[in-house]
């Protein structure tokens, strides 16, 4: 099989929400690291719908050095939708994510690279062990990456850290959604890249701005592992679990329906007192397993159809581009 010819050794993607302070000394700093290691690279900035001029930034850098590139969204769509662009976009042989406010250094990439492209690794994962942000932050991605680990059995220590490497191969197999980009190492692996490393990285300190960080993200991360965890499992198939389920409730109250009024007919042919069947409780919660039986299989079989003729999912508004 004839191996895919990359233009490019490395694909720098760097999603960014109002980051327009930092974009200058981060791309001076991406463009140093490059030369020294003499990589043959892009910088992709994807504008997830900033307001304070970051675009016109992306613009002003991309005039000065021919390496830039930039997606602009209309609106914000969030961090998913702006590495799933970046992805599309990206013609790198090793794939690098980065965030845009300078907490993620540069200086990690040659050997992000060297575990990729010569140590055999289709993903690496940076792992921030020592974590520069308030105490709201750190303890519940604790709590969120320690559940992460037990369900989907991946020995990462941080599954949310923005800094990761990846074979080109890896991001044009998978598909980003939603707020999909905390799970792209369980992705990855229900795709079949199963070679997941982990790589300690230097996080530093917020320069500039504030964290988009709130509640809200640690209660979308928990509903959408739950979510992709179901998807690894009964994506392709739901009628396996909905259909499984709804058959199961159908028979447990199909039969107990069935013993309810047998027992009573027994005692009335007896000539011993019996309680009519409409006047117990436990014969209405019968009915109701049945009738939830049903629904859960009708749920099942119209996820058959529409997996079956699923579209694609992944469209987003693209305002603006910079670069070819």
């Amino acid at each position: 099989m004839k191996q895919p010819d990359y233009p490019l050794d490395i694909s720098v993607v760097v999603p960014l929400f109002n980051e327009r302070e930092s974009l200058p000394e981060l791309t001076e700093w991406i463009r140093n690291v490059m030369t020294a290691n003499r990589f043959a690279y892009e910088l992709i900035f994807v504008d997830d719908g900033s307001r304070d001029g970051s675009w016109e930034t992306v613009g002003a850098l991309a005039a000065t050095d021919p390496a830039v590139r930039g997606i602009s969204f209309r609106r914000n769509y969030g961090k998913s939708a702006a590495l799933y662009c970046g992805f599309e976009a990206a013609r790198g042989e090793v794939v690098i994510t980065m965030d845009a406010d300078l907490q993620d250094s540069p200086d990690e990439i040659p050997e992000l690279y060297r575990m990729v492209h010569d140590g055999g690794y289709d993903l690496v994962s940076g792992w921030k062990r020592e974590r520069h942000d308030p105490i709201g932050k750190r303890w519940p991605s604790k709590l969120f990456n320690a559940t992460a680990r037990l369900m989907s059995g991946i020995r990462l220590h941080d599954f949310n850290c923005g800094l990761k490497a990846y074979r080109s191969k890896v991001i044009k197999s998978i598909e980003v959604y939603g707020e999909m980009h905390r799970y792209i190492p369980i992705l990855a692996k229900n795709a079949g890249f199963d070679r997941i490393g982990e790589k300690v990285v230097f996080h530093r300190a917020r320069k500039y701005g504030h964290s988009k960080f709130g509640w809200e993200r640690a209660v979308k991360g928990y509903l959408d592992l739950v979510t992709v965890m179901f998807l690894s499992r009964f994506g392709r198939s739901p009628m396996y679990f909905f259909g499984g389920l709804g058959t199961l409730m159908f028979l447990f109250g199909a039969v107990a329906v069935i013993i309810i009024i047998a027992q009573k007919l027994n005692r009335q042919a007896a000539g011993l007192d019996f309680r009519p069947v409409t006047d117990q409780p436990l014969f209405f919660l019968c009915l109701l397993a049945v009738g939830l039986g049903v629904l859960l299989f009708l749920a099942g079989f119209l996820g058959e159809l529409i997996n079956r003729n699923a579209t694609d999912r992944n469209r987003y508004l693209i305002d603006d581009r910079i670069g070819n």
